[in-house]
């Protein structure tokens, strides 16, 4: 018996949802946990804070980067070993950017943490509606809620905290046990699935969506701060839009395209993805400036305006609770459409003088945003990608992730360049530039209400399913184990 290797049993599905949850964390809480500690980092390296915001910037970039060929890497190589090696990729530059002895080594391994997550999302959302037919994703809410929108809300008190009470080198040593046991787990635990691409790799898709995003990107992370005249903006904005179009006018005609955008002329697909952009930027929007309004109306530390943001987490997992009980009930469009409209009713209350003054006041604002705003998000995720079959499955999370990245990062610049780069200090204390830009955010916010309208309003019936966990009789652990292979 000593002789034999035993693996450990773990139900695929089990395991899909405990390591697509690790990873996402991992992800959505490095999208924000570092700006807290910009200043920090910048005085340790004696450099500028300009320099020290490339850590973000570089993180953001490569994210844009690695989206368009997230899909057909899945699809060519297995999502199970496309996800673990970005998974790996990511723990590893996470450990690196803890022990970087500098300003650049720490840039370049942020980029490299940037472009595993630009990977990580899309498949391991593939990985997760695949193991999970439509008529079951409404009890992923509970999943699905805590990368996407809980642990961007928890980065920057987290942020703070830590950089606070240990160092900002644990931002980045958090990661590694984490990532390491999702690695171990996922090995043993995910099937593989190779679904197969259609044909050749489009490079010139590739060489035109890549660069095109990357470009804007750079452009929308300096633009508000340094300048949209300035020479490496200006190129990069205008470079990055001329190559976005061109990519579209090629994406279209492509025979087997990187990015399917066809997808988005299905109905409820389309409308759920430009839904998944508008609210991104409304709520990205709102978690950047929020705190420097309150910085500039109440002279709050940055851990105390980090932390003024942290009920909208509770909201947020009430939502998860809520969601899946009454989105069979009342549909995608009558659940969707009045939770934004009261979402930009609330964003635009914090806007009103006075009320930022006002602690509670904001505590339960920002609980109605994490409720009402995390309702809406959860139904756009589950109910967009209903028509949506298997084979193409890699391709529209792709495609919805850029879409959402693109729209977190316009909400941001959008509220930047209002108020003239966000940052606060004595001279530039009067509220006013923000309290326009949280109006900014409820306006896109309010314009998703719209988009909404095109949402089916019945929920969808449960076709019959047979589930991936149970093995045929007689097959046994043999059966579960083997890999979903297709094409």
């Amino acid at each position: 018996m000593s002789g034999l290797l035993i693996r450990p049993r773990i139900r695929p599905r089990v395991a899909v949802v405990l390591v697509y949850t690790a990873a996402m964390c991992m992800n959505g809480l490095d999208s924000t946990i570092v700006n807290p500690a910009l200043y920090t980092i910048a005085g340790d390296f004696g450099r500028p804070l300009s320099a020290a915001n490339t850590v973000e910037t570089a993180f953001l970039v490569a994210l844009a980067v690695g989206l368009p060929v997230a899909g057909w890497l899945g699809d060519r190589f297995g999502t199970k070993r496309v996800f673990l090696g970005a998974l790996t990729a990511f723990t590893i530059a996470s450990a690196v950017c803890g022990l970087a002895p500098d300003l650049n080594t720490l840039v370049v391994a942020r980029a490299v943490q940037g472009l595993a997550g630009g990977l990580l999302t899309p498949v391991g959302m593939t990985l997760l509606f695949r193991a999970f037919p439509p008529h079951e994703r409404m009890k992923l809410a509970k999943v699905l809620i805590v990368p996407t929108a809980l642990m961007p809300a928890l980065g920057p008190p987290l942020g703070g905290l830590l950089t606070e009470h240990l160092s900002w080198h644990w931002l980045f040593f958090v990661n590694v046990p984490i990532g390491a046991a999702a690695v171990l787990l996922g090995f043993f635990g995910l099937r593989e699935h190779v679904e197969g691409p259609e044909g050749k790799f489009d490079t010139v898709g590739f060489w035109l969506a890549t660069p095109a995003l990357g470009l804007l990107t750079y452009a929308l992370g300096f633009g508000p701060s340094q300048g949209w005249t300035r020479p490496a903006v200006a190129v990069s904005a205008a470079l990055g839009s001329v190559l976005l179009v061109a990519a579209v006018l090629d994406q279209v005609r492509a025979k087997t395209p990187l990015l399917k955008l066809r997808l988005l002329a299905d109905r409820v697909y389309g409308s759920a993805s430009a839904l998944a952009g508008v609210t991104a930027a409304g709520l990205m929007g709102v978690l950047f400036v929020f705190p420097l309004l309150y910085q500039a109306s109440l002279g709050a530390s940055a851990l105390d305006a980090g932390l003024s943001v942290f009920p909208e987490a509770v909201g947020l997992m009430l939502a998860s609770q809520v969601v899946d009980r009454l989105l069979p009930k009342l549909g995608p469009r009558l659940l969707t459409v009045p939770a934004l409209l009261v979402a930009a009713a609330v964003f635009a209350t914090l806007a009103i003088p006075g009320v930022a003054e006002n602690a509670w006041s904001v505590r339960g604002l920002m609980f109605l945003i994490g409720l009402v705003l995390g309702t809406a998000v959860l139904t756009v995720q589950i109910s967009g990608f209903e028509s949506i079959g298997p084979a193409d499955m890699g391709q529209a999370m792709g495609l919805f992730q850029i879409v959402r990245t693109l729209g977190g990062a316009l909400g941001i610049a959008a509220c930047a360049a209002v108020i003239g780069g966000g940052h606060v200090t004595e001279a530039a204390a009067d509220p006013g530039p923000y309290r326009t830009a949280v109006w900014v955010t409820a306006a896109l916010v309010a314009a998703g209400a719209v988009i909404a309208l095109r949402l089916p309003r019945e929920a969808p019936q449960p076709p019959p399913f047979d589930d991936e966990d149970a093995p045929p009789p007689g097959e046994g652990l043999a059966a579960d184990e083997a890999p979903a292979v297709k094409g």
